[in-house]
């Protein structure tokens, strides 16, 4: 492991310093050096029957809490792209939210694409959403639903992020064929190193595409995570100010697919997108308790193989209407042989959480959207069903770059 992670940091410091055989043309997607500059405000309204954020037999990471219930400012985005010479190219985004009754600041992505290597080959350094998986480098702004599934909120605290160097390679080939690797800090869930040096996290991920006729695109996807957590925090019931802290090995695997119809290629008038993912887990080490107390006072061997995977249909029918419909399912395995006075109880519930999900969205251009979506959440700790309605709004100013596939 730990070669492996010299080998990968001394490949992308030689290719982000090796000559460029060919100069950019047009310097990537943008305009020349002119920076795009935008600003995504996002709201909502939350009614929760039950409202608990904890999940049943889960640890959950940071920023993987319900959203607050009534009205609420989501996250306010600035973003910004240009050209920094014809060899590279730089993105930010800002998000600002409240947490505890203050307004924080917090660089989401601040990374340097190159824009002139050979052979096929890019490389990403800064900071940055992972690559792993179909949804993790989404922005909230552009989610089909409100919310993540609950194997990316319980797994990846909804997008898995943090510092590093990414190295990617397109093959020229007549399928789309891409191959790459990251080495992180390792300062996010789920490895959250209490004192980072070095690399702590690497990924590996691969993607296969290609065209069914005029109408269909489709794409493959497999990656896996293997990463140390140190002291890596998680809460329960927060009516009662539950911690866990764990320390160990962990790893995410995941394989995704998604097919995309419009009729000719065309999808302003319609278009259907169908997808899924599966998402596994692996965690062996030491979980320590606290309960307004010293972690520590109770402690316990852990090892845990969590699952998860979700479906869902995006089905655009007329234009600036679409409905949407997803189902997601979540196996936890956890075995903690010691557990005093029940600390533990909630983890060692195996009961399977599940959630169906329903959403309605218009779109009034290409930047403004309104939706509003119920959850048949069926993941609280008691057993309860918790009913879910959402009312969002999102809204775009200035210019902002396409997503990707």
């Amino acid at each position: 492991m730990r070669m492996f992670r010299i080998g990968a940091l001394a490949g992308a410091a030689f290719l982000l310093l090796m000559p460029s055989l060919t100069q950019a043309q047009n310097g990537g997607s943008g305009s020349g050096f002119n920076p795009k500059i935008s600003l995504i405000l996002q709201g909502s309204y939350a009614d929760y029957s039950e409202g608990d954020s904890a999940v049943r037999g889960s640890l959950l990471g940071g920023e993987s809490e319900l959203r607050a219930d009534g009205f609420s400012l989501v996250e306010t985005e600035i973003a910004a792209e240009a050209n920094i010479d014809d060899a590279y190219r730089g993105w930010v985004t800002l998000g600002l939210h409240e947490h505890d009754g203050e307004t924080e600041i917090d660089v989401e992505e601040a990374y340097i694409n190159t824009l002139s290597l050979p052979q096929g080959f890019t490389a990403k350094f800064g900071r940055f959403f992972s690559d792993i998986g179909y949804l993790n480098k989404t922005h909230s702004h552009a989610w089909d639903f409100i919310d993540q599934p609950l194997g990316y909120r319980v797994l990846l605290a909804n997008n898995y992020r943090d510092d590093g160097i990414q190295l990617k390679w397109i093959a020229p080939t007549d399928l789309f064929m891409e191959v790459g690797a990251e080495a992180m800090r390792g300062a996010s869930f789920p490895t959250n190193c209490e004192d980072c040096s070095g690399i702590n996290t690497v990924t590996v991920f691969g993607h296969l595409g290609g065209d069914f006729g005029t109408d269909t695109s489709w794409r493959l996807g497999i990656w896996h995570l293997d990463g140390d957590a140190e002291g890596r925090q998680s809460f329960g019931d927060g009516a009662t100010n539950e911690i866990f802290d764990f320390t160990g090995d962990t790893t995410r695997s995941g394989v995704d697919m998604v097919v995309k119809w419009a009729p000719n290629g065309n999808p302003r008038e319609c278009h259907l997108i169908v997808q899924a993912e599966y998402i596994i887990g692996d965690e062996d080490g030491t979980l320590d308790f606290s309960d307004n107390g010293t972690l520590g006072a109770v402690s316990s061997a852990y090892e845990a193989s969590p699952q998860a995977w979700y479906g869902q249909v995006i089905y655009q029918f007329v234009p600036r209407w679409r409905v949407g419909l997803r189902y997601d399912w979540l196996e936890t395995d956890n075995d903690l042989p010691n557990n005093p006075a029940g600390q533990f109880n909630n983890l060692l519930n195996n009961d399977d959480p599940q959630r169906i999900s329903a959403m309605v969205d218009f779109s009034r251009s290409e930047f403004s959207r309104f939706r509003i979506q119920y959850n048949r959440d069926e993941s609280q700790p008691g057993g309860e069903v918790d009913n879910q309605v959402f009312l969002q709004y999102i809204m775009s100013l200035g210019s902002h770059p396409a997503h990707q596939y």
